[in-house]
């Protein structure tokens, strides 16, 4: 099932996605016991886990039985201000009492040679933890419809993967060199959320919903339910 739920701008985008993302982590955790739940860097992404911290369903959540993974990381130096990790940290993981053992950061270049060692010791690290469904998948897109970091046009799109995570070199957006979940990973999630803001968006929305599959943001969907997060702007073209 698709829906596509529209807010009047930014802010109330990432204010109604951080109360949907408390109250389905809240439900997951009641229903299975254990939550896994893929977040995302980037504004309105760095936005949902701020207004979620800041929310009094953070104090609802018992953060010992959620696991936190990303779809994708910028492969730079632990501590660069380009890592989605550290942003996250500042905005929600370092506010509620998450173990740090339930945050799976994927690797930087400080821990690994190539982001090829990178992913293939992130997909090693999902397969340990069963490689679950994830519950609740979030993903920005990107004006040209990218998600994570697979983006329309590049060979890493173009490829079929069944490992969980992948190396991307040459990325159109810096920094050049990443890690993303591939999209046999993402397809796995139960929930699937794209989160979108801002008038650039527009053309690619309009196209993603479409079924313009040369676009990455078209090819993603949840076994059970594809939710798009936008605001008026990024709806104009619907």
């Amino acid at each position: 099932m698709r829906s596509v739920v529209i807010y009047p701008d930014a802010h109330a985008v990432a204010d109604a996605t951080a109360a949907r993302l408390g109250v389905a982590v809240t439900d997951v955790i009641a229903l299975r016991g254990v939550a896994h739940v893929v977040v995302t860097g980037g504004t309105v992404g760095i936005g949902v886990l701020a207004s979620l911290a800041s929310s009094p369903l953070a104090g609802l959540i018992d953060w010992t039985s959620v696991h936190v993974w990303w779809g994708d990381e910028r492969f730079v130096g632990s501590g660069d201000a380009d890592r989605n990790e550290g942003q996250a940290q500042e905005a929600l993981f370092g506010r509620v009492p998450l173990p740090e053992e339930n945050i799976h950061r994927m690797g930087s270049s400080d821990d690994f040679a190539t982001p090829e060692g990178a992913a293939d010791a992130y997909a090693a690290e999902v397969a340990t933890h069963g490689s679950p469904a994830w519950d609740v998948l979030m993903l920005g897109m990107g004006p040209d419809g990218h998600v994570a970091s697979l983006f329309p046009g590049h060979a890493v799109y173009a490829a079929t993967h069944t490992a969980d995570a992948v190396a991307v070199h040459d990325s159109p957006k810096p920094p050049p060199t990443r890690i993303s979940l591939s999209l046999a990973s993402i397809n796995r999630a139960r929930e699937v959320w794209v989160v979108a803001a801002g008038a650039p968006k527009a053309d690619a929305v309009s196209r993603g919903l479409a079924g313009d599959r040369s676009l990455p943001v078209a090819a993603v969907a949840g076994t059970e339910r594809t939710l798009w997060l936008l605001d008026a702007a990024a709806s104009t073209a619907i």
